[in-house]
């Protein structure tokens, strides 16, 4: 089988990524040369054309701009500081408390946004100064902030799980989303365990604890917010409406939630829609091109090349899972997560289901690969705006990361070899 195809592609992706081609193009670039090989010019350029445009006609794909709709205006209408007091009045009087409320916020806020950057700047925004006028050291906040701020692209809803439904063929999203959450609640687990005995260590100091009636108001306070999951995900479970239709419902709930809470205005809107408008256009670029970039992986039987060379190498699923998690680990520090799913989907996907495991399984564990990559040198975008809103930089903050990234990898082997952590809340749901 011819060979040449693949080093095409892989020594033009490389190259245009390494001279600063931004990534959308250096995945349309790779993937028409590649096709070069077995097709004449003309049939390239439309065909490549064709596959771009045809990948954006999808009922499922409209849930994007919507999730990053409603994230926006939760991100700006106050969601985040009342998520942040809820957790404060549960875990602010324990050893490094505020570590705890830090991870525990961003999961919050991560679930009901849907977004890892807006979780990192919208808590680590809040909590950041908070921590240091107390005496944590900055770098450690930060460092907190960016890995905590993963957790929501697992934990429901998510549109790293729709967009790894569309590059599956068509894998439940229902089913993604409820594997999620037990995922999602065991690496903040984790993290918290490293952030606690950091803080331990550390003698960083406690809040007081506060009245019962107190933290009783603070829930109230945030149980709208924190209603909205089971607005969205209750409805998707139960089939009363479709994920797309579920993230049109969300942004009317954040709005509504924002207009009264009086943190959004009228005039902020066009502002607003705008960001969602760059932020939906940067996002659709890449599916676009990931996506085309996945046609002629197929066309040129890559994906099957691949299957065949791993399987080859060992019989043991122990060891061929071992390294697909330490290829997308690599992949994931310098590939942003929308085409690093799209493109390795295919590729690994088949490969998983050879060995037997269930497609929404590998999900949850392709994305969990991707979501330590966001925190990750050189192109973790987390990272950098973790570091950004706790005012410090990447390389004050590696010593206390370095714990926390082991506490993610940790959780992902466990995911990796107990499948029932995944599969368990779907199978109670008949997923």
């Amino acid at each position: 089988m011819d060979v040449l195809p693949i080093f095409i592609l892989i020594g033009v992706f490389v190259l245009t990524l390494v001279i600063g081609i931004p990534i959308a193009f250096c995945l349309g670039i790779s993937a028409t040369a590649a096709l070069f090989v077995s097709v004449d010019f003309i049939p390239v350029v439309s065909t490549i054309a064709q596959r771009m445009a045809a990948s954006l006609n999808s009922f499922p794909l409209l849930a994007i701009p919507f999730f990053i709709l409603a994230g926006q205006l939760m991100n700006q209408g106050g969601i985040a500081k009342r998520l942040v007091d809820f957790a404060k009045g549960l875990f602010g009087m324990l050893p490094g408390g505020l570590a705890y409320v830090n991870v525990v916020g961003a999961m919050l806020f991560g679930a009901v946004s849907g977004s890892a950057v807006a979780a990192a700047s919208a808590v680590g925004g809040f909590m950041s100064p908070q921590m240091e006028a107390e005496g944590y050291d900055k770098n450690f906040s930060a460092a907190v902030n960016s890995t905590a701020a993963t957790t929501g692209l697992l934990i429901p809803p998510s549109n790293v799980l729709i967009v790894y439904s569309l590059a599956s063929g068509g894998v439940s999203i229902a089913a993604l989303f409820l594997a999620g959450y037990l995922p999602g609640i065991l690496v903040g687990l984790s993290l918290m365990v490293v952030a606690g005995y950091w803080s331990f260590r550390a003698n960083y100091p406690t809040s007081d604890r506060l009245p019962f009636r107190e933290v009783l108001w603070r829930f109230v306070d945030s149980l709208p917010s924190l209603f909205m999951l089971v607005v969205v995900i209750g409805g998707i479970v139960a089939g009363i409406f479709t994920a797309t239709e579920a993230a049109a419902i969300a942004v009317i709930y954040a709005l509504a939630l924002a207009f009264t809470y009086r943190e959004v205005g009228v005039m902020d809107i066009p502002d607003i829609l705008l960001d969602t408008v760059q932020t939906t256009a940067i996002v659709m670029l890449l599916i676009a091109t990931s996506i085309a970039l996945s046609w002629v992986l197929s066309f040129e039987n890559i994906p099957q090349l691949l299957t065949e060379g791993i399987l080859g190498l060992t019989e043991s699923k122990i060891l061929i899972l071992l390294l697909m998690n330490i290829i997308l680990l690599v992949v994931g520090t310098f590939m942003d997560m929308t085409p690093a799913v799209l493109i390795f989907t295919p590729l690994f996907l088949p490969i998983a289901t050879n060995l037997g495991l269930d497609p929404v399984h590998f999900g949850i564990v392709l994305v969990l690969n991707l979501c330590v990559g966001l925190c990750t040198p050189p192109v973790g975008t987390v990272l950098f705006v973790g570091a950004a809103v706790g005012d410090t930089t990447i390389s004050r903050m590696i010593r206390p990361m370095v714990p926390l990234w082991g506490a993610m990898v940790v959780s992902l082997l466990l995911i990796t070899y107990a499948p029932w952590l995944s599969l368990w809340l779907p199978g109670v749901f008949g997923f």
